[in-house]
C-alpha cells in the first residue's frame, strides 16, 4: 500500500507540470507574445537586408553607420524603410480604407470591350396614345416631368362620330326597352282578365329580348370603344351621353381598363396631385407632342414617357472573344462596368448581370452583341413651380467599358495595381510597420489595367498590412532619401 502511494505523485507529475505551464503562457500571453513577435520581424527584416538587391543601397557612408542597430524602429531596416507625415499620407491618398490587411480572393482574368448604356426595349418607353378622335382642352403635365402612374395627363373633347353613335343607339336601345316593360306590365294585367289573347303579351316579350340582345352587344362595342363596365353603366344609370376623355399615366407593368376615362367628374391635375416622393421609378414625360387646342385622330401620339429604372448596357464581344463570353454567361460570372470619369479616374460598377447574349454577329464590325442587366439610381429629385423633376445617374448614350471575366485563379493575393510599384525588373509593395512603410520586393504573377496578383511565396503573408496605393510616390521618397542630397527645407518659404 505505501508503495503504491509513493508511485502516485511520480507518474501523475509530469502532465500536471505541463498543464501548469500552459496555463500559466496563456495566462502571460500579453506579455511575451509581442516580444516574441517583435523578434520575429526583426529576424524578417535582418534576413531581407541582407538580400542582393537591399546589400549595397548605401555602400558609401556605411562606416558611420556600423555597429548601429536603431533600436527605436526595430524591425525594419533604414534603407527599405520610410516614414511619413500625417501630411504626405493624406497627399498620396492613404486613408482607413486604403491601409488594410491582405487578404486571399478569387482574381478572374477578364477581357474589356465597348459598351454602351441603352434603354430596355419594349419595357423602358411607353407611348400614350388617344384611342378616339377629338380635340386637346387641356394639358396636364410638362415635358421633363416626373409622373406617377395614374396622374392625370391629357383631356380631350370627344368628336369621335362612331363613339358618339354608339352611346346614342346604346340610349336608344335603352329607352326602347323600358317602354316594352312598361307594355309588359301592362298586358300582364289586361290577359288575366282575359279581354286580351295572350299571343299578343308573348309577342311583347319577343320584343323585350331581343332588345335587351341589342343593348349586351351594343355594351360590348363600346367596351371596344374604350370604355369601362363602370363608365357603361354610368350612361345606363344617367342616360347621359360622355362627350370628354381623361387620359392618365400608364403604369409599368400592367395596364388597366381604367387608363382611358370618360367622364365629366372632377379631376386633379398630375401638376396638383399629391405625389409621394420617395416612390420608386416615376416615369419622365420625355416628349410632349401635342398642345391645348389641337385636333388629334384616334391612334395619334399624345406623349412619350420612360422609365430609367433599370436599363441595359450594351456589349460588342469582339469575334475571337464570343466563346469566352458565352464562358461566361454559362458560369453566371458578374460583370464590371468601368465609366470615365474626368481626370485619370473611372466609377467601377461591379457584380452586374449578363441578361443575354446576341444571336447573330453583326456583318459589318464582326461584332456579336450582348446585354447586362444596369439598376439606376435617382441623384436628385426636386420640386419646381409644383412640379416634380428627377435626375438619373445612368443615362441611355453614355459610353463606357465592360469588364468580362474568362478565368478564375482562387486563393490568389490581389493589390490594386497603384500599391505596387516598379523600377526595372523588381517590383515593390509598401507593408505598415507601426510609423513607417518598409519596402517588401514581391514577385507579379499576372498584371492587368486594374489588379495585381502577387505570389504567395512568404514575401508577403495574408492579413499582412498594406498600403493599397501611392505605391510609386513612396519608391520615389526612398530614392530621394537614398541620394542623401534633398534639402530638408525644400518648399519652404521663408
Amino acid at each position: 500500500m505505501q508503495h503504491r502511494i509513493s508511485r502516485f505523485p511520480i507518474r501523475w507529475i509530469w502532465p500536471l507540470v505541463i498543464i501548469l505551464m500552459i496555463g500559466a503562457g496563456w495566462l502571460t500571453s500579453s506579455i511575451w507574445l509581442p516580444a516574441l513577435k517583435g523578434f520575429v520581424q526583426s529576424s524578417v527584416a535582418g534576413f531581407r537586408s541582407s538580400s542582393p538587391e537591399m546589400g549595397h543601397d548605401h555602400e558609401a557612408g556605411a562606416d558611420e553607420h556600423a555597429g548601429h542597430d536603431h533600436a527605436s524602429h526595430a524591425g525594419h531596416d533604414e534603407s527599405s524603410s520610410l516614414e511619413l507625415s500625417e501630411q504626405a499620407i493624406r497627399n498620396i491618398g492613404l486613408s482607413a480604407e486604403t491601409i488594410r490587411p491582405v487578404k486571399l480572393e478569387t482574381y478572374r482574368k477578364f477581357i474589356t470591350v465597348p459598351a454602351l448604356v441603352i434603354e430596355r426595349p419594349g419595357r423602358t418607353r411607353v407611348q400614350v396614345a388617344t384611342p378616339m378622335t377629338g380635340v386637346v382642352t387641356h394639358v396636364h403635365a410638362v415635358q421633363g416631368e416626373a409622373i406617377e402612374s395614374g396622374s392625370l395627363l391629357f383631356q380631350i373633347r370627344l368628336t369621335h362620330e362612331d363613339l358618339v353613335q354608339a352611346q346614342t343607339d346604346f340610349l336608344k336601345y335603352l329607352g326602347e326597352l323600358d317602354v316594352e316593360e312598361r307594355e309588359i306590365k301592362r298586358l300582364a294585367d289586361v290577359t288575366n282578365s282575359g279581354a286580351i289573347a295572350g299571343k299578343v303579351l308573348l309577342e311583347r316579350q319577343y320584343a323585350r329580348d331581343k332588345l335587351s340582345a341589342l343593348i349586351k352587344a351594343q355594351r360590348e362595342a363600346l367596351r371596344l370603344h374604350g370604355l369601362s363596365d363602370e363608365q357603361v353603366e354610368q350612361i345606363a344609370q344617367e342616360r347621359r351621353l360622355l362627350s370628354e376623355l381623361q387620359i392618365f399615366a400608364p403604369s409599368h407593368d400592367h395596364h388597366p381598363q381604367d387608363e382611358f376615362k370618360l367622364t365629366k367628374n372632377i379631376f386633379q391635375p398630375v401638376s396638383l396631385s399629391s405625389v409621394n416622393l420617395m416612390h420608386t421609378a416615376p416615369l419622365i414625360l420625355k416628349e410632349l407632342n401635342v398642345h391645348k387646342g389641337q385636333s388629334v385622330n384616334a391612334g395619334e401620339t399624345l406623349s412619350i414617357l420612360v422609365d430609367y429604372e433599370e436599363l441595359f448596357i450594351e456589349g460588342l464581344s469582339f469575334e475571337q472573344d464570343i466563346n469566352q463570353l458565352r464562358r461566361a454567361s454559362e458560369q453566371s460570372w458578374k460583370v464590371d462596368a468601368i465609366f470615365d470619369q474626368p481626370g485619370s479616374k473611372s466609377q467601377i460598377v461591379e457584380g452586374l448581370d449578363i441578361a443575354y447574349l446576341a444571336n447573330q454577329v453583326d456583318m459589318n464590325s464582326r461584332t456579336l452583341p450582348f446585354y447586362v442587366r444596369l439598376p439606376n439610381e435617382i441623384t436628385k429629385d426636386q420640386r419646381a413651380d409644383g412640379n416634380r423633376y428627377i435626375e438619373w445617374k445612368y443615362l441611355p448614350g453614355q459610353r463606357l467599358q465592360l469588364r468580362v471575366p474568362t478565368e478564375e485563379m482562387p486563393n490568389q493575393i490581389v493589390l490594386p495595381v497603384d500599391a505596387v510599384a516598379r523600377e526595372g525588373a523588381e517590383s515593390f509593395i509598401f507593408q505598415q510597420n507601426g510609423n513607417h512603410f518598409d519596402r517588401i520586393p514581391v514577385h507579379v504573377k499576372y498584371r492587368d489595367q486594374y489588379s495585381v496578383v502577387i505570389a504567395n511565396d512568404g514575401s508577403i503573408f495574408p492579413g499582412d498590412v498594406m498600403a493599397m496605393r501611392g505605391a510609386h510616390q513612396m519608391q520615389m521618397a526612398l530614392k530621394n532619401k537614398a541620394g542623401g542630397g534633398v534639402d530638408p527645407h525644400a518648399g519652404h518659404n521663408h
